[in-house]
């Protein structure tokens, strides 16, 4: 409902494309580049498309240099991409909210603004090992092995919110 709106599409759009982004860039699979344009495929991109590097994460099967920019295609963009865009439904839904209140149901409950704080904390999906080493932590196996639950409980959160108060929503345009 809130993809609707103009300012809604906005909002799902921008935080859609900046999440992936730096959900790419967690990863590890975008990075500054050395200038340059050029392409390169692994000899067999359909088996190592496949090949899982551990949970939830993919290996890449192509190494594209676009000038200053650096990706690695693989499964983790379409993985990726989906929460991206529950995250950017969940924060369009929660611009909405604001924008809105009546229309969630603020003055009734306060579910509407609470649709934002899934997506807000699903960004330890991605990150979360990616800080813990750039901090220089030295994390027990037990907490490293908890980071392989984080995508799929992020996931259910968000499609979660995205139900309980998608429910509750009535758009005025």
């Amino acid at each position: 409902m809130a993809l609707r709106r103009r300012d809604g599409q906005g909002v799902f759009t921008a935080v859609t494309v900046a999440y992936l982004l730096v959900y790419l860039w967690g990863i590890g699979h975008l990075a500054a580049g050395l200038g340059g344009f050029s392409v390169t495929v692994v000899s067999d991109p359909l088996a190592t498309l496949l090949r899982s590097e551990g949970a939830f994460s993919f290996r890449p099967v192509a190494r594209i240099a676009l000038g200053p920019l650096t990706y690695l295609a693989s499964l983790n963009t379409l993985l990726g991409a989906g929460v991206a865009a529950l995250v950017g439904l969940n924060l369009s839904l929660s611009y909405l909210a604001w924008r809105q209140p009546a229309a969630c149901g603020i003055g009734r409950s306060s579910s509407g603004l609470l649709a934002g704080i899934p997506a807000l904390l699903s960004g330890t999906a991605c990150c979360g090992p990616v800080v813990l080493i750039a901090a220089g932590i030295q994390a027990s196996t037990a907490v490293l092995t908890a980071f392989q639950f984080l995508l799929p409980a992020a996931v259910f959160m968000l499609v979660g919110s995205l139900l309980l108060v998608g429910r509750q929503v009535t758009v005025a345009q």
